[in-house]
Formats: structure tokens, C-alpha cells, sequence
């Protein structure tokens, strides 16, 4: 099963070529970078490495995945989305994929809090609001996870299925607590991570980080009556 890997980027020249290149390409059938209003030549670097380049002048993290997903081709049977800011392994990539290749998973999560994280990588604000996050999962829907990372994999029919519509920083939960709808098969591995090069536009200012986290709990409350709907049809 090959995978389009996703990247979505704003001013990231200076990682995203270190990125392209450290990405095992066996089990890759292309390599979509989604420029997200770059204001420096995060384009041309990634187009110089390898990659596909399409632009989406709507501004979201959420944005920028939904449409690097609809520029992937038929070639694609798995999606990875991965940071562009070299905080991620890229050469983890086979064991993002391994659990759905072998059939064990569907969607698959990099935890970085099981994994190996550089210090200084995971600030507190988003450590306090990855346990959050998982908790209010955990207690609403009963799944616990340990991390919403952003290094994940899922099987392209079953993220299709999923009908992803978060534009901004709701994607990841969104993702998650629709897994859990669907009755998807949900798989953590535990990977590396080490310090973004730059700084992060969502944890790196007070803004970014007041504005994801209330976003993120309103994503999964939002998707709760719908979670209770179905455990009543079942």
C-alpha cells in the first residue's frame, strides 16, 4: 500500500527541504506540499526537493490538509500528514504506516508522549492541552489516547469516510473523535520528537495557544451527541 504524504507549510524554507529529503520513499507515492501564504520561498525550496506544490490561500491548518488531500492521486491508498517544521522524524514513516499495512489499524497516531521527545520540543502549554484534550476524549468517548500529534496515517477510503470539515486548529480532534464514531481500528506508536526550526504559529504565541485550545474542546464537544446517537443505534 503506497502513501501521499501531506505536508502543509507556511514560511517554512528553512525545514521543509530537511523534511522532503529524510522521507523514506519506498512506500510513497507522492509528496504533496501545501503552501499555506507563504511569505518567503517555502514553494520553490519544496519544488526544488521533490515535492508537489499547491497553494491554499484559505488560512488553517485544517484548510491546508483538506486540500492537500484532494491534490493527492489515485496512487495513494494511505495518508500521512507530517509538520513541515522538522520537529517530526520523516524516516519514522514506516512505522506510522506498518500497522496499516499489515492490517492491525486504520488510523494510526505518532505519540510524541510515549516516544521520545526533546526537551524543550513540547512546551507546557501544549503539553497541559494534549491532556486535556485526551481526557475529555477519554471521559466523553471512552477511548484513551496519550497525544494529538500531528505525524498520523489513515487509510484513504476511511478518511474520506470520515467527511473532515474543520478548517483551523479543530482538525486533529476532529479527526480523532470521528474515528471513534466511525468504529475505525486505532493504533498509537510511540515516535521521536525534537524542536521545531522556527517558531510554531499556534503554541508559539499566547493568541495561538488561547485560540487552539478552546477550539479544540468545542471540536469535541461539538461531535459528542453524535458519538451518544450511534452507541444507541448499535
Amino acid at each position: 500500500m503506497k502513501a501521499g504524504i501531506v505536508i502543509p507549510a507556511m514560511n517554512e524554507a528553512r525545514s521543509i527541504g530537511l523534511v522532503i529529503d529524510e522521507i523514506p520513499m519506498d512506500d510513497v507515492a507522492e509528496v504533496i506540499v501545501v503552501d499555506n501564504g507563504s511569505t518567503d520561498d517555502t514553494a520553490t525550496v519544496a519544488e526544488r526537493h521533490g515535492a508537489t506544490v499547491v497553494r491554499e490561500d484559505l488560512y488553517g491548518y485544517g484548510a491546508a490538509c483538506l486540500r492537500g488531500i484532494a491534490s493527492l492521486g489515485p496512487h495513494a491508498e494511505i495518508v500521512v500528514i507530517l509538520d513541515g517544521d522538522h520537529s517530526d522524524y520523516p524516516e519514522e514513516l514506516t512505522g506510522i504506516l506498518a500497522p496499516i499495512q499489515r492490517g492491525e489499524a486504520d488510523f494510526v497516531i505518532g505519540s510524541r508522549v510515549t516516544g521520545d521527545a526533546e526537551k524543550g520540543a513540547l512546551q507546557w502549554n501544549q503539553r497541559f492541552g494534549n491532556a486535556l484534550a485526551c481526557s475529555l476524549i477519554g471521559w466523553l468517548f471512552g477511548v484513551r489516547f496519550t497525544d494529538m500529534g500531528p505525524f498520523r496515517a489513515v487509510r484513504r477510503r476511511c478518511l474520506e469516510a470520515l467527511d473532515m470539515q474543520d478548517t483551523t486548529y479543530g482538525w486533529n480532534a476532529e479527526m480523532q473523535v470521528k474515528a471513534i464514531i466511525q468504529g475505525l481500528k486505532i493504533v498509537e506508536v510511540p515516535v521521536r520528537y525534537r524542536r521545531r526550526i522556527g517558531r510554531s504559529k499556534i503554541s508559539g504565541t499566547v493568541k495561538g495557544t488561547i485560540l487552539a485550545g478552546i477550539k479544540i474542546i468545542v471540536t469535541i464537544l461539538k461531535y459528542y451527541p453524535k458519538y451518544k446517537r450511534s452507541r444507541t443505534r448499535s
